[in-house]
C-alpha cells in the first residue's frame, strides 16, 4: 500500500523503545519487522495499528510484541499510529498468531488478518476532524472565555474557512476535501491547521462495509408527554394543537419501553412529516445509534428458562466434570478425551464444564466441525445457561460477523460457539476450550494460514491456562494414541445414559439389483420408511455422503464421461438448477442433450446423490416431509437454520444430508 506522504511526515526524535511489526505488505515472508517507538508516540500499546516505512514505501503494520535487541544498526521509527478504537487483538490472541505463523510457515500479517473481521484493514485513510475552536475569517470574532464559547480562536484565511467549513459536518477524508491549490497545497494547509490546534489529523481504518450500523431513535420528552396529557382532556391547548398523526405517535411513545422507538418504524406508521414536525416543536428528541447485527437476535431461547437443578449423570460422565472443574480451578491445559459413544451425554458435559468456567468468571470457547452443528448446540446452551452467547462462522454476513466480533473483543459475550474461524476470536481470557468431533477434518484449514484448529485450540488453552475437553464418539488416532501416552487424560462413555441401543443391519446392494430393485432405497430401508408413524413422533435420517442426483454422466455409445477441463474430475449433475458441477473447484456448465466426442443423443446418468434420494423418498411415500441438508443447501443464507429447525420442531419427518446430518442431531 503506497499512500504518498513525504519526509516530514516521519517523526524524527525516537524514545529508544522496539517493538515488532507485523507488516501487511510483508507479502509471503514468514517474519515480523523491528520498529522504533517515536516519544510522540510514547504510550503505543502492542495489538494496535501503526503507520510504518517498508521500503520505498508506507504500509499498515499491527505491533504484536515488545523488541529487546534491534536487527540493525538503526531501525526505522513508526511513522504514526492508526485510529481503529485501540489494539485491534487482545494480548492472548497475539501469542496464538505468534504460534500459528511459526508452526504453519504462515506470514504473520496474514495470520492477523484472518483474526479481523473480512475488509477491517482494506481501506486506510488520512481523515482530518474540527477541534472544538472558534474560527473567524480575518477578524477576531469575540472573547472565547464567553458562554457557550469554545475553547479557542483561531484566525484564518478564505481557503482555510472553506476547509474549516467542509469539517463541520463531520471527520471527513482529505481525499474528500477541495482546495484552490491543488493536493499539495491542499496537504500544506491541513498540516498547518493541525499545527495551530484548529484541527487533527490522523490515519483511521475506514470500515467500509464491516463497520457498525446505524439508526435514528425517536424519544418522548416531557413537553410532548404534557401536551399529550392535555389532548386527552377538553381544556384547549396552548399554541398549535397537534395533529392526528402527530398525536397518535406521541401515544405510541408513551406506552412503549423508556418512552422511546425507532424512527424507521414510527415514520412508517406515522410518516415522515409527521415525526419532523414533532422533533421542530421540540416534543420528542433525535438521536443516532449503533444497531448492532445479532444472528441470533430473531432465534427464541428454548422453553427451559434456566439451567436444570437436578441433572442425574452417569458415573463416567461425573468423573469428567470433576477432571475438567479441577482443571479450570487450578488452571491445568492438560487435554481431557471424551470418548463417549453417540447419544453417550457428552453435551451434558459441556454444558457442566461451560457453567464451571462462567463460575469462575471466564468465556468459554465451544468449537464444532460444521455450521449446521452450531445452531442445535447454542440453542443448548442458551436454553441450559441463560448466558450471552456469541457465533461465528463463515456462513455469517460481512457485518454480522465483524459485529459479533466487536462483542467479543470488548468482553461483553460469555460462550463463544462456532467453526473453526472461532478458534481465532479476540478473547482476552477463555476458562474451557472444548473441541467437539475432535476427529472431524473439517477443523483444518485449506488456505493460508492451513491451521488444524483442533490443535490451535489446545495451544490457546495452554496460552490461558484453560481446561481443554475434546469429544468424539470416534476420535482421532493421534488423540488416542496422546491419551494411551498420558499426555491426555481420558474418560470413556461406553454406554448411552437413556435409549435403546442401536441395531446395524447390512444389505447387499448386489441381491437388490439382482431383485429387479434399481432405485438407491433398499426393500429393507423401503420396508423401514413405510413403517415410519409420524403421529408417533417417529422421524428417519437418511445419510449418503456424496451430493447431486448423478455422480457420472455417460455416454451409452463411445464411453466418453463429461468431466472438468480444469480438473479433470467427473462432473456430478444437479438436478436442482440442470446443471452439471465440479465438486473440487465448482465450476458449473450447461447440461449437454449429445455427447461432446461423438454427438451420441444417447446419454446415461449413472450413480446418485442426496437429490436422488430426495427425490425417490417423496415419490414412494407421498405422505412423508422430506428435507435435505448437504452443501448445496447450506450455501443459501438460513437455508440450514430452517431445515433443521423444522426437523427438530418435527415439522419434516425425514431428513435426507451428506455427513452433515450424522452429528449433533441425535
Amino acid at each position: 500500500m503506497t499512500l504518498g506522504l513525504d519526509e516530514t511526515d516521519v517523526p524524527a526524535p525516537t524514545s529508544g523503545r522496539l517493538v515488532e511489526v507485523a507488516v501487511d505488505a510483508a507479502g509471503g515472508r514468514s517474519r515480523t519487522y523491528t520498529y522504533l517507538v517515536p516519544k510522540t508516540l510514547a504510550d503505543l500499546a502492542v495489538g494496535e495499528a501503526v503507520l510504518v516505512e517498508f521500503g520505498r514505501r508506507q504500509a499498515l503494520g499491527i505491533v504484536v510484541a515488545e523488541a529487546d535487541l534491534a536487527p540493525v544498526a538503526t531501525p526505522r521509527p513508526i511513522v504514526a499510529r492508526v485510529r481503529a478504537d485501540g489494539p485491534l487483538l487482545p494480548p492472548l490472541s497475539l501469542a496464538l498468531a505468534r504460534g500459528i505463523a511459526e508452526q504453519y510457515l504462515a506470514p504473520p500479517a496474514l495470520v492477523l488478518r484472518a483474526m479481523l473481521p473480512p475488509g477491517l484493514l482494506e481501506r486506510l485513510e488520512l481523515v482530518a476532524e474540527l477541534r472544538p475552536t472558534r474560527w473567524v475569517a480575518g477578524v477576531d470574532a469575540g472573547a472565547p472565555g464567553a458562554p457557550g464559547a469554545p475553547t479557542s480562536v483561531v484566525q484564518t484565511d478564505a481557503a482555510d474557512a472553506d476547509l474549516l467549513q467542509q469539517l463541520e459536518r463531520g471527520p471527513r477524508p482529505v481525499r474528500d476535501l477541495a482546495g484552490p491549490d491543488g493536493r499539495a497545497g491542499l496537504l500544506r494547509r491541513l498540516r498547518a491547521l493541525a499545527a495551530g490546534g484548529s484541527i487533527s489529523l490522523e490515519w483511521t481504518l475506514i470500515r467500509a462495509g464491516a463497520g457498525p450500523r446505524y439508526e435514528r431513535w425517536i424519544a418522548l420528552r416531557e413537553e410532548g408527554r404534557a401536551l399529550l396529557a392535555v389532548h386527552a382532556t377538553d381544556e384547549k391547548p396552548k399554541g398549535r394543537p397537534l395533529g392526528p398523526r402527530q398525536a397518535a405517535a406521541l401515544a405510541e411513545l408513551a406506552t412503549a419501553t423508556g418512552g422511546e422507538l425507532p424512527a424507521a418504524d414510527l415514520a412508517d406508521r406515522h410518516g415522515h412529516a409527521a415525526l419532523a414536525g414533532l422533533v421542530r416543536r421540540g416534543l420528542v428528541e433525535s438521536e443516532v445509534r449503533e444497531r448492532p447485527r445479532r444472528p441470533l437476535a430473531s432465534r427464541p431461547v428454548g422453553a427451559r428458562g434456566g439451567r436444570p437443578t437436578a441433572s442425574p449423570m452417569s458415573p463416567a460422565q461425573a468423573e469428567a466434570v470433576t477432571l475438567i472443574r479441577a482443571a479450570i480451578v487450578g488452571r491445568d491445559p492438560r487435554p481431557l478425551l471424551l470418548d463417549g459413544v453417540t447419544g453417550g451425554g457428552k453435551t451434558a458435559i459441556y454444558v457442566e464444564a461451560i457453567a464451571a468456567s462462567l463460575d469462575a468468571g471466564r468465556p468459554a470457547l465451544v468449537l464444532v466441525p460444521e455450521i449446521a452443528l452450531a445452531l442445535p448446540l447454542v440453542d443448548r446452551l442458551r436454553a441450559d445457561l441463560d448466558t450471552r452467547v456469541a457465533l461465528l462462522h463463515s456462513g455469517l454476513g460481512d457485518g454480522e460477523r465483524a459485529d459479533e466480533w466487536r462483542r467479543i473483543r470488548a468482553g461483553e459475550v460469555d460462550i463463544v460457539v462456532g467453526t473453526r474461524l472461532a478458534v481465532l476470536a479476540p478473547l482476552a481470557d477463555v476458562g474451557v476450550v472444548i473441541v467437539d468431533e475432535e476427529h472431524d477434518a473439517a477443523y483444518k484449514s485449506d488456505r493460508t494460514p492451513r491451521l488444524q484448529a483442533r490443535d490451535m485450540a489446545i495451544r490457546l488453552g495452554a496460552l490461558a491456562g484453560a481446561a481443554v475437553v475434546l469429544g468424539s464418539a470416534t476420535p482421532a488416532v493421534e488423540s488416542v494414541g496422546r491419551a494411551l501416552a498420558d499426555e491426555y487424560a481420558r474418560v470413556v462413555l461406553p454406554a448411552r445414559p437413556v435409549g435403546a441401543a442401536p441395531m446395524v443391519e447390512i444389505v447387499d446392494l448386489r441381491e437388490e439389483l439382482a431383485a429387479g430393485q434399481r432405485g438407491l432405497l433398499s426393500r429393507a430401508l423401503s420396508s423401514a420408511l413405510g413403517a415410519l408413524d409420524p403421529a408417533k413422533g417417529e422421524q428417519a435420517i437418511l445419510v449418503l455422503n456424496r451430493r447431486g442426483t448423478a455422480s457420472v454422466v455417460l455416454c451409452r455409445d463411445c464411453g466418453h464421461v463429461q468431466a472438468c477441463p480444469d480438473c479433470e474430475r467427473p462432473l456430478v449433475y444437479h438436478q436442482a438448477g440442470t446443471t452439471l458441477r465440479c465438486h473440487h473447484c465448482g465450476r458449473a456448465t450447461p447440461l449437454a442433450s449429445r455427447c461432446p466426442a461423438c454427438g451420441s443423443p444417447r446419454i446415461r446418468y449413472l450413480g446418485g446423490g442426496t437429490e436422488r434420494v430426495e427425490r425417490e423418498v417423496k415419490e414412494g411415500f407421498p405422505g412423508l416431509r422430506v428435507g435435505r441438508l448437504d452443501r448445496d443447501v447450506v450455501e443459501h443464507r438460513g437455508a440450514a437454520e430452517r431445515v433443521i429447525d423444522a426437523f427438530a420442531e418435527g415439522r419434516l419427518d425425514v431428513l435426507v444430508g451428506t455427513s452433515l446430518v450424522t452429528k449433533g442431531l441425535d
